[in-house]
């Protein structure tokens, strides 16, 4: 049933994602309306999968690869919808659906058996810990999204040749302002899923840090994403820089989801992560 659930939520992504592409093209306001009407209930069906995989396993559907992609491609529509009703930008759906569509997909293509959580693993903590850090994930893929399509823009701008996406796109003033506010939402949530963290390692391991590969590429981003706010609030970051850096920061939000667990291993085999039996986490 739940699988059976999830797939109609890719469907609705895949149409939601031709829908918002189509718009991005035409700019048809009645593409506007139905790319919109199927994002939202492509995120509803969504939100029951989730609902119904809470239910069916008792505890927060987000301890292994299958639930952690899903999870993470569910902020990532959650919150580009919550800037949807804040700034009214649906182009920026064009670029922030086909992500959550891979993650999605990426459920689907994984192992979704539901098993026994290990000791460790049940604990208050864990919701806490990993809802906190898969938020503020999603609202780093959207300051990478709105960092893209500002440097698209700025380009256009640059060589004076402003084409047909110019004219669809938001004006830079108002993608360097929703990156900043991503930012500020996104780098919170990943200092307070850090700390919770530490707290749920001493807790279950006796430690807070031990330098495990996926605490390591942690800190990492936390760095860079500390890097970019810091020089945003005292040095006036902002425009290119500022949207590359977040485009750098969201490869080491992926890379630390990902990389740690399927490529990092291929380089250093020795290396070996206390969370590689939570899959993305």
């Amino acid at each position: 049933m739940n699988l059976w659930v999830l797939k109609l939520a890719i469907a609705l992504y895949v149409l939601a994602t031709a829908g918002q592409l189509a718009h991005l093209i035409t700019l048809k306001k009645g593409l506007k309306k139905v790319a919109a009407n199927l994002t939202w209930a492509a995120f509803a069906v969504h939100t029951i999968v989730l609902l119904l995989r809470f239910f069916e396993a008792g505890y927060t559907p987000v301890t292994s690869l299958h639930e952690a992609y899903s999870f993470f491609g569910w902020c990532v529509v959650g919150l580009y919808l919550l800037f949807q009703l804040r700034y009214d930008l649906p182009s920026i759906g064009a670029f922030a659906t086909p992500i959550a569509l891979f993650l999605v997909m990426g459920a689907v293509a994984t192992p979704g058996e539901i098993t026994d959580l290990p000791p460790a693993l049940q604990s208050w903590w864990l919701p806490v810990h990993v809802i906190l850090l898969f938020v503020g994930n999603g609202a780093f893929a959207l300051a990478a999204v709105a960092g893209l399509m500002y440097l698209i823009q700025e380009r256009q701008l640059k060589k004076k040749k402003l084409g047909a996406l110019f004219h669809r796109l938001p004006n830079i003033d108002v993608l360097d302002e929703i990156n900043y506010r991503c930012l500020t939402i996104g780098f919170p949530l990943l200092t307070l899923g850090i700390i919770t963290g530490a707290a749920w390692a001493q807790t279950a391991w006796g430690t807070y840090w031990q330098w495990d590969p996926k605490e390591t590429w942690s800190i990492i981003t936390w760095f860079l994403y500390a890097g970019l706010l810091h020089g945003r609030l005292t040095v006036g970051w902002r425009g290119k820089l500022a949207a590359v850096w977040s485009i750098v920061g969201f490869a080491s939000v992926l890379f630390t989801f990902l990389g740690v667990n399927f490529i990092l291993p291929m380089i250093l085999p020795q290396l070996e992560s206390l969370h590689i039996y939570t899959g993305g986490l």
